[in-house]
């Protein structure tokens, strides 16, 4: 775990992990989405334009889908919702914001949208691997505890370790995976107020440092749910690419088996994420129920599912979408040889 790679000198402003991935994983996606896209794009400056505009929903998206879920603690601190730096970002609801934005900016600028959301489909996939990969870093997303080989444990005082030690009715925890006794809670901070919580690490006895990092109240292991969300949106991103390699070359010849219509991937990529957020869920720790022991995740998991088959049934029936002539111009360059 290493929410914080590294500190600029002189300013004291850090490098978050979660950040340099979602920045990773932006050119990531954008470099895929421009390289796919070249048969169909009259000026590549189009992707780079529609690129930044979804970096900043993305951001806007993340931190209003964090505030929204974790109201309360906001409530009292209405400025604390523009302290982006000091954590508590939501991808799910940074994609989805991302989204309308570039369906809006393809809309006003009149292009083949759905060929555009097809490419789209993949580099979003692809920038959400390398986006979990951070979550992973910073420690939130945690699963599960779990007794397998490949568990993973995270220090005191992370995101899982401090789920562990309590109840959490939001739940149906009425007890703590980890029963920690009363003397590590509870400390006078550096303005000699009285701070009912986990004592910082450097606050504990020796023998107390020793007890949760190698004895018996360290943390349980965990599913490492974030690299199966990572692994998982990688293959998924690999499937939907073979789909769109064969929709382009069915498109040529001018017939659309199923799964091949401009649209179809698009559609596909709500289906395949959905079901994979909603399984992910039954693993992970960390959101709270809302609706028969569901989590907002898997909720909108299933209206992903369902909003991903109407889009598939409508790209499906409707008719193909053409593309407009490319002048001499805007056609990319054949590479030398």
């Amino acid at each position: 775990m290493h929410p914080e790679l590294i500190e600029i000198p002189f300013v004291h402003l850090t490098v978050k992990s979660y950040g340099l991935m979602m920045v990773i994983g932006f050119l990531a996606a954008v470099t895929v989405i421009r390289r796919l896209s070249r048969s169909f794009t009259p000026d590549p400056q189009y992707i780079t334009n529609a690129a930044l505009y979804s970096l900043i929903a993305g951001v806007v998206g993340a931190r209003l889908f964090f505030v929204i879920h974790y109201w309360d603690q906001f409530r009292d601190s209405l400025l604390d919702v523009f302290a982006i730096w000091r954590g508590g970002l939501e991808l799910l609801g940074g994609v989805l914001l991302a989204i309308a934005v570039i369906l809006f900016y393809i809309w006003y600028h009149k292009l083949p949208m759905r060929h555009y959301l097809d490419v789209l489909a993949i580099g979003l996939l692809l920038a959400l691997a390398f986006g979990r990969i951070g979550c992973f870093l910073n420690g939130c997303c945690y699963g599960k505890p779990a007794d397998l080989p490949w568990a993973v444990r995270f220090p005191y005082r992370s995101f899982a370790y401090e789920s562990q030690v309590r109840a959490d009715l939001e739940r149906d925890r009425t007890e703590p995976h980890l029963h920690l006794p009363d003397s590590f809670f509870g400390y006078l901070n550096q303005e000699n107020e009285y701070v009912d919580d986990l004592k910082p690490k450097s606050y504990l006895t020796p023998q107390q440092q020793e007890q949760v990092t190698e004895g018996p109240y360290r943390c349980l292991p965990v599913h490492p749910t974030q690299l199966y969300s990572s692994v998982s949106a990688a293959l998924l991103c690999l499937l939907l690419y073979g789909f769109w390699r064969r929709a382009r070359s069915v498109e040529r010849a001018g017939v659309y088996p199923f799964l091949t219509k401009p649209g179809s991937i698009f559609s596909l990529m709500f289906i395949v994420y959905g079901v994979m957020r909603f399984l992910m869920e039954l693993l992970r720790d960390d959101n709270p129920y809302e609706i028969d022991h569901l989590t907002i995740s898997q909720l909108l998991g299933i209206a992903l599912v369902v909003l991903g088959t109407a889009l598939l049934a409508f790209f499906t029936l409707a008719r193909p979408e053409k593309l407009p002539a490319l002048t001499s111009a805007s056609k990319p360059a054949k590479s030398p040889r």
